[in-house]
């Protein structure tokens, strides 16, 4: 992989090369990226979309949309730090190619907003609610009918492949969905692989599936621009490394706060966790005139992740060739030397947290709006298909937004469309929906 490709400027449809001298630097392309994705639709949703706690009554908790934009800003920083280093070691980029600093930036940080945007409602209890259904349940009887490909991709759906369908799914009117950067594009995929095979490796970048089988025609000429196929595979784009650090770093510290301001972590215990992640560059003086509890946990989580994104960008540009040749087989923070302390932060949030009883009641209730959803839609949809849709089932499809393509060219395409219909859900929608129609 080469800088030079790997930050490409092309959009969907474009004959000729978009050269980075020529662009305006009032408004650069990779800048461009980042205000598509804010005014879509689909960021929009995420405002009600779980991250970790459903149908939270606080003003406090994270959803998908604020988690988002902190992974972005977090992003931004460690792209800006990333490239001016890369930069240095590159002078050409720079000096014949016009590249900047903050075109990493911008490149994670419009990454970085988009990341969850393909996220079912319910957090990944939805993923795994919608794979069921096709895995275990009414769905199953399909599995025949389509290639084992296909069919994967409805058996485990991942967030990540919806999120590069919804970017750049062409409608009439709209080809190429929102046109972003190649770059932007494969800096947002995690997981450069189709949900087949499945890969027994401990390679970061097979850990999932990053693009359904409809959309791997495109997925390829991608990789080809941005040169990340290599002998009949795909590698990681290496900014998708920081777009991947920046959403470990938030989670880590981010959902952890949540559970503080819930009462569900004991504040005292919460801050001696993060005091040990940041102990040598407390200021102790300035620790001691803040008052109340959330004055310290602020500047605690302040500490945290500015050292996180530090320690991330030392080990990307100590690691950067590897990187380049596909051999870095571990996301960044594992290589942290706050690994230990990141560690406890995380055990302390799965057994507080993530487990708790709140969280998994009202997950089960996610997982049955979804599948009674599935049910009626799935039917209805493949009935119109089929050319044998019932009154009611022409009724249920009525619902579906005006532009929501949900009968495809094929059973395949109308199942993914459907399954995809209802990702594209906010959770108070898909529970009204779900409780409008009934089981």
């Amino acid at each position: 992989m080469e800088w030079e490709s790997l930050l490409s400027l092309k959009r969907f449809g474009d004959t000729n090369k978009r050269l980075r001298a020529e662009q305006d630097n009032l408004r650069l392309g990779f800048e461009v990226d980042y205000d598509r994705i804010v005014f879509s639709n689909a960021f929009r949703s995420l405002q009600d979309k779980t991250q970790v706690i459903p149908f939270s009554k606080t003003d406090f908790v994270h959803t998908r949309l604020t988690h988002s934009l902190e992974v972005s800003v977090v992003g931004r920083s460690i792209g800006r730090l990333a490239g001016k280093a890369i930069l240095d070691n590159n002078p050409h980029l720079q000096s014949t190619l016009a590249y900047q600093p903050n075109d990493f930036g911008a490149i994670t940080a419009a990454a970085c907003l988009a990341h969850d945007i393909g996220n079912p409602p319910f957090g990944h209890s939805g993923e795994k609610a919608i794979g069921h259904f096709f895995s275990s349940g009414q769905g199953a009887q399909y599995g025949s009918e389509m290639t084992a490909l296909e069919f994967q991709d409805l058996c485990d759906f991942e967030g990540n492949a919806n999120g590069l369908k919804i970017l750049t799914d062409s409608k009439p009117g709209t080809e190429g969905g929102l046109r972003l950067s190649y770059a932007t594009l494969g800096a947002f995929v995690k997981y450069p692989k189709g949900s087949l095979p499945i890969k027994p490796t401990t390679h970061v970048a097979d850990k999932k599936y990053g693009y359904f089988q409809a959309q791997a025609p495109f997925f390829n000429e991608l990789a080809e621009e941005l040169t990340l196929s290599v002998s009949g595979h795909y590698l990681r784009h290496p900014l998708a490394y920081l777009v991947e650090a920046a959403d470990d770093i938030c989670y880590t510290i981010i959902d952890f706060e949540d559970g503080i301001n819930l009462g569900w972590i004991s504040e005292d215990f919460a801050l001696e966790y993060l005091i040990n992640l940041v102990r040598d560059r407390i200021d102790s003086k300035k620790y001691a005139q803040l008052v109340h509890k959330p004055q310290r946990l602020s500047y605690l989580r302040a500490l945290a992740i500015h050292s996180l994104i530090q320690d991330v960008v030392q080990i990307f540009l100590e690691n950067e060739t590897a990187i380049l040749e596909g051999k870095f087989q571990s996301a960044l923070l594992d290589k942290s030397q706050y690994k230990a302390q990141i560690e406890d932060i995380i055990s302390l949030s799965v057994r507080e947290i993530y487990q708790s009883k709140e969280v998994i009641q009202k997950e089960v209730i996610g997982h049955r709006a979804i599948t009674v959803l599935l049910e009626h839609y799935t039917r209805a949809a493949v009935l119109k298909w089929q050319g044998n849709a019932r009154t009611f089932d022409k009724l249920i499809l009525s619902l579906v937004p005006e532009g929501t393509q949900i009968v495809g060219k094929s059973l395949y395409d109308t199942l993914l469309n459907v399954s995809c219909f209802i990702a594209s859900l906010s959770d108070g929608k898909a529970l009204r929906m779900a409780q409008d129609i009934g089981s």
